[in-house]
């Protein structure tokens, strides 16, 4: 302190310090001194944690409750029953479906999507598959599909794939790849960070089964046009995924901790009825074994004590009434952190109403729709592209003119699942008005219920005719009932026609008879 300043100071003046501008979460005070943060990349960051991430993600999902039932709502809820694949090539002249050419392309899909022809193992068909991947993708953060062109369990298209763990790929140090590539734990990029390979391990590190040890620990590595590799970036430059339990790792595992220690506690003070101290000092209940005191406590022992000791048996009095709201509290936590609701990780409604659920269900259901446009434009219409490929060549289909115009043929309508909601007849008659109104067509709403117009439609002609062939008439049918339940005028008459000839009454007939006469004499 120089001496201006105590000059100031001793006649009451405090000097003015310069304050630098700065954004209150930037500044560094008692309160934030032990915020640390860095600046590193984004794979810099990653590097260091994800193999412990994955790892006790794993384990979460395997042991707590909590987190396999978070793990299971996001794969119903995303993949459900598979996402489906429709053709949808267009007729050269006139825009219209070419239905031959779709009919081809679905029947051969649909036939290799079976699990002995479309999995390398044999193992999993196609939509088993969805469901694996997606999983895999929420839990570790990554997976990988490789595409393996040669035909397996008989199949007239040589295309298949093989998911591969996360595990698989090589993340410690590379050497530099081919042409000036830069290997970051284990993609070959280029300077655009646009992947050119992939280093894979041939059988998983942690597999001690591996059948060969000639191959274990060989590495291999695959060009980047035959490997699909599904992770959901979360910042520029990000070359591998993390798991989506990242940043709720920690609060499950201590709310497992703190369950587990209550279920003791509660087991303790059930258990324990009292103690007992005997004259004699024999002390029943407690034995020495090898070196050691062994004491364990049973529902209705009484322990006995020696003379002089004194106990403070403590008030247990679990489980106490805070249980159920911290658990609550916390889960509520996890489910944000993971992307899903409250209500699907802890299968808990009972605090819920028709309007709270809707609008639950919509944010949530957003979250799923990304998650299902982000699988069909990264892994099933890849996928198909590189399969209509493989059967063209192979013909196991025919399609003219596919190497001058191969886009022609790759125009495909993936259907996901779709939800039921929590009043159906109120979201019925709002599709409905919308589509009486012209705000939806008959198509998107089938389509927003996972189906697809040109089978139902089908499926409805085919049903109605078995109807009218046995004579049958339902409510739900509008051209013989309308929505009040009546009859449609002329639904019975069938094939009659609308308006039957009738016989004039007789007063018509003499009118007419009058009016030709008076004719008749006027021509006189």
């Amino acid at each position: 302190m120089g001496l201006r300043t105590r000059l100031f100071r001793a006649m009451g003046f405090e000097p003015v310090r310069p304050r630098v501008r700065a954004y209150q979460g930037a500044r560094v005070n008692r309160l934030t001194s032990d915020w640390v943060t860095s600046g590193t990349s984004a794979d810099s960051e990653i590097k260091s944690s994800f193999k412990a991430l994955r790892n006790r993600a794993r384990q979460l999902c395997r042991d707590n409750d909590y987190a396999r039932q978070a793990l299971r709502s996001i794969v119903n809820n995303v993949i459900g029953h598979g996402i489906k694949h429709q053709s949808q090539v267009r007729m050269q002249r006139g825009g219209r479906l070419d239905e031959a050419v779709n009919s081809r392309i679905h029947e051969a899909w649909e036939q290799w999507t079976r699990k002995q022809h479309c999995d390398v193992s044999g193992l999993l068909g196609f939509h088993d598959m969805e469901r694996l991947l997606c999983r895999s993708l929420a839990e570790s953060g990554e997976v990988f599909v490789r595409m393996i062109r040669q035909p397996f369990g008989g199949s007239k298209v040589p295309f298949a794939l093989q998911v591969l763990e996360a595990d698989y790929l090589i993340d410690d140090e590379i050497p530099q790849g081919k042409d000036g590539n830069t290997v970051r734990m284990g993609i070959e990029v280029d300077g655009y960070l646009r992947p050119q390979a992939y280093h894979f391990y041939a059988n998983h590190p942690g597999d001690t089964y591996a059948g060969n040890p000639r191959t274990n620990g060989r590495r291999i590595r695959v060009p980047a046009n035959e490997v699909v590799h599904l992770y959901i970036p979360e910042r520029p430059g990000q070359t591998r995924g993390v798991s989506w339990f990242a940043s709720t790792l920690m609060r499950l595992h201590m709310l497992q901790g703190y369950e587990e220690a209550e279920v003791v506690r509660a087991r303790a003070s059930s258990a324990l009825m009292g103690f007992i101290t005997s004259p004699e000092g024999e002390l029943i209940g407690d034995d020495v074994y090898e070196g050691e005191r062994v004491s364990e406590f049973s529902p209705g022992v009484f322990k006995y004590l020696e003379p002089g000791q004194s106990v403070t048996v403590p008030d247990l009095n679990a489980p106490d009434g805070q249980l159920e709201p911290f658990t609550r509290s916390m889960l509520r936590a996890a489910a944000a952190g993971i992307g899903v609701s409250f209500e699907s990780v802890s299968k808990n409604f009972s605090e819920t109403n028709y309007s709270s659920s809707r609008l639950s269900l919509l944010e949530e259901r957003d979250t799923y729709r990304v998650l299902q446009r982000y699988f069909i434009e990264n892994f099933h219409q890849q996928v198909f592209e590189a399969w209509l490929d493989m059967a063209v060549l192979s013909g196991a289909i025919s399609l003219p003119g596919y190497e001058m115009a191969p886009e022609r043929y790759r125009a495909s309508r993936w259907i996901p699942r779709s939800w039921e909601w929590v009043d159906p007849q109120k979201e019925v008659n709002a599709y409905k008005d919308a589509v009486r109104c012209g705000f939806k067509t008959l198509g998107q709403v089938i389509s927003e219920q996972g189906g697809d117009i040109d089978d139902v439609l089908m499926a409805r002609q085919s049903e109605l005719a078995m109807l009218d062939e046995m004579g049958i008439v339902v409510d739900t049918d509008p051209s013989e009932v309308n929505a009040g339940g009546g009859s449609q005028p002329f639904a019975a008459m069938g094939a009659e026609p609308a308006f039957e000839e009738t016989e004039p009454p007789m007063a018509e007939v003499e009118e007419s008879e009058a009016e030709l006469e008076d004719l008749s004499d006027g021509d006189d």
